[in-house]
């Protein structure tokens, strides 16, 4: 039996609600890949809190958005179990997001610390790592910055020719600006201060979004317990 009155109106909100989820969805899924793909570049490998956030990230917008979907199917059909199948899970994506919302928060600190350790160990392996170099000069370039603390960091790296720095440092970069450099034409700061900032600032922008979500999703859930509530009605009159 087809929702009447009100009840059609909810159902347009919802429809409008879960068009929002599935792009909450993909934002977080987006989210979660670019600050893994830094992750993994810069921090250690293993089961970390720093590491375990982004792949939180990834799982719940996947989820999301199969629930969004399931949603969707529910309130097309107007179909009771599936609603409250929508209700249970997203009820569920709520309190998971909310607990990753405090975790990105309380640990935020514990990421940079990681970021600097696996930052270090990346710059010794400039010298004989192509993979390594092309990603640190990329990053020193963007932020601005040179070596973990400062530039004097690259003096324990063996460089070739010595007493260099990589031309990624330059303020102006050209090939071979390295070599013989003068302090005022390079970046002095160290990247682990910029690049922590950085990620800091993100992880508090993502947990202000997960909680933004949460909000967002706590109204969805009322509006599907309506739709249920008027579905599970018209069955009772049936």
């Amino acid at each position: 039996m087809a929702v009447e009155g009100g009840m059609k109106c909810v159902k347009f909100l919802l429809y409008v609600f879960l068009l929002a989820f599935c792009a909450c969805a993909v934002g977080l899924i987006a989210v979660g890949v670019g600050v893994q793909l830094v992750l993994s570049q810069t921090v250690n490998q293993g089961a970390t809190h720093g590491s375990l956030l982004p792949a939180v990230i990834i799982a719940v917008g996947t989820f999301l958005f199969l629930v969004a979907f399931v949603g969707c199917c529910g309130a097309c059909k107007e179909n009771y179990y599936l609603m409250i199948t929508f209700v249970v899970f997203l009820s569920l994506i709520t309190l998971v997001e909310m607990a990753a919302a405090i975790a990105g928060y309380v640990f935020r600190d514990k990421v940079i610390s990681e970021f600097k350790k696996g930052f270090q160990q990346q710059m010794q392996s400039y010298p004989k790592d192509n993979i390594t170099a092309p990603f640190l000069d990329e990053m020193q370039q963007n932020f601005k910055c040179c070596g973990a603390f400062n530039y004097t960091d690259w003096e324990n790296i063996p460089l070739v020719p010595k007493n260099r720095i990589p031309d990624s440092c330059c303020v102006n970069v050209t090939k071979n600006c390295g070599v013989n450099f003068n302090v005022k034409d390079i970046n002095t700061e160290g990247c682990v201060e910029k690049i922590g900032g950085w990620l800091r600032s993100k992880l508090l922008v993502i947990a202000a979004a997960a909680l933004g979500i949460g909000f967002v999703e706590v109204l969805g859930i009322i509006f599907a317990c309506c739709l249920v509530k008027s579905i599970r009605s018209g069955y009772e009159v049936m």
